[in-house]
Parts: structure tokens; sequence; C-alpha cells
């Protein structure tokens, strides 16, 4: 019997098969999908999200159903003690602050995780967190860290078509075909609350540049110039070959050593950006101390 078990939804990238791997449970994230409701991890795989976003489908997300949640929870405590509820950031959805009030009618025995990351940086603070439950930190004590170390991490993406920008009211219409007809490729940042534009450029290689260039500024932040307790990683949608191209790339810049990780960004992105797009992170975390990236 464990004590404290770790759940992350599936915005985390931890999907079926990683989950049975490591011991991490998931919430697998709803989509409706020309109205159907279907469950990532479950009945939809990223290939399929993608073949229906390219056919035109209409495609809207969702916060897991309250009920979901409720009964993930209650079968977990039959076997732990305590659960820690790793969700998406709470300002790029409402389902956090949902779970932080459904937690309230858990006699403290769950801790909801607001430490406003996703994708693949939301799953290194599922890894981190696993690895202080083996440890055998409470639940309440590994809350406190993710959500203190919570700014230690940044994500910056380069979106390859403004077309799904457009179709979700982030940018007009003018904007994009304008954007199109210059090709520009906005590079977003994801740091704390927000989606947010970071900059604007033409060339795949001009946005690989701003990032690494951005990457080793905020490693300079940190106060880890060299990356020795940082984690980089890779993340995209549907661009798997230039993901591996940019890999190596971003390993001379920073003369890093330990395996930089490729990762699919959650799809809950992919709604808003479409594919292709390349995109960077770094988080200082203290598993970069075991010599290997866990992510």
């Amino acid at each position: 019997m464990g004590k404290t078990a770790i759940i992350a939804d599936t915005n985390s990238g931890i999907l079926k098969e990683e989950s049975e791997k490591t011991g991490i449970f998931i919430q697998p994230m709803p989509f409706y999908i020309n109205d159907q409701l279907f469950y990532e991890s479950v009945d939809l795989t990223h290939d399929e999200f993608y073949e229906k976003q390219a056919s035109d489908s209409k495609i809207t997300t969702s916060m897991p159903l309250v009920g979901d949640v409720m009964d993930k929870w209650n079968e977990i405590l039959k076997t732990y003690d305590e659960i820690v509820y790793i969700p998406m950031s709470s300002g790029l959805s409402s389902s956090c602050e949902t779970a932080a009030m459904i937690a309230e009618d858990f006699d403290g025995r769950v801790q909801v995780v607001n430490n406003r990351r996703i994708s693949v940086t939301q799953k290194l603070s599922a890894y981190e967190a696993k690895k202080m439950a083996d440890e055998g930190k409470g639940a309440k004590e590994i809350k406190d860290y993710l959500e203190k170390t919570q700014a230690e991490s940044h994500i910056y993406i380069m979106v390859d078509t403004l077309e799904y920008l457009k179709k979700g009211g982030r940018i007009t219409p003018a904007v994009a075909a304008l954007g199109t007809l210059f090709h520009i490729k906005p590079v977003l940042q994801i740091q704390g609350d927000k989606l947010d534009s970071f900059a604007k450029v033409r060339t795949l290689t001009q946005a690989k540049s701003v990032m690494m260039d951005r990457i080793e500024k905020d490693l300079n932040e940190l106060g880890d110039k060299e990356a020795k307790n940082c984690i980089l990683s890779i993340a995209h949608t549907q661009n798997r070959k230039e993901a591996e191209i940019f890999r190596e790339e971003v390993r001379e810049r920073f003369s890093y050593d330990r395996p930089i990780t490729i990762d699919p960004l959650a799809l809950s992105i992919a709604c808003h950006i479409g594919p292709g797009s390349l995109a960077l992170t770094v988080s200082k975390s203290f598993l970069s101390e075991i010599g290997e990236c866990p992510v």
C-alpha cells in the first residue's frame, strides 16, 4: 500500500503506457469533436486528433467532469492514504480551481497543486512529485514544493501556421492574412498563467535562434548558466523530424551532455496552434542531479 499517490491530467503528456510504467495516475482530458465527447488516451490518440483537426472538425476543449474526478480519487484512496493532484495551469483552464473545490470534501486527503504549468513542464512536476512520494514525503509537502518552484520553468513555441490562432479568435482574420502573406511565424511563450506572444520571425532558423537566446537568458536568471541544475527538453506538434534536428542544435549551443527528450505538446495547446510547431523548454529541477532527464 502506497502512502501518497500522484495524479496528473493528460495535458502533462503522460498517457496510458507511461502511466502504467511510472505509477503516476492520469486523469484523461475530454475533448468535444463535432459535438461528440472523446477522452485523451482512452478513445482519442494524438494521430486521430490531428486527422480530425486537418479535416476541419469542430474541436473544443473541456475540463474533466466533476464525477469522473471524484470517482478516480475515491478509487485511489482505497489503497493510498493521500493524493497529490496536478492539473494544468489555473490560468489556462478552470479545472484547477474546480478540483480545489472538490478537494474540500476529502478532509485534507487530496492536495491540488496550482503550479501554473502545462505539457512537458507539467510532466516534470509529476515526476518530481512521484520521486518525493517514493521517498516518503507527504502530499502537503509535495504540493508546497511544486508551488514554491512554479516560476522556475519556461516554454517557448514556434507556431508554423496562423490558421488555428485565427480559428480560435486569438488573432483577427486580417492579421492572419497579413501574417501569412509575409510568412510570419510567431513565437509564443508559456510563463505562468498565460499563452502570450513573445516574438515574430519569418523563418524556422530565426525562430530557433530566438528560442535558444531566450533560454540562455532564462538560465542566467535561474543562476545556472551552464544548465547543471536545469532540464532542457524539446516539444512539437507533428514535427518530429525538425524536433530531432533542433535537439542537436540545442545540445551544441548549450554544451548539454545529458539526454534531451522530445515530446508532443499537449493537445489542449495543439487545439490553438495546429501542427508543425516546435518548442524549447527549460526547468530547474532537483531531478537533474540524477544525471539523466526523467521526462
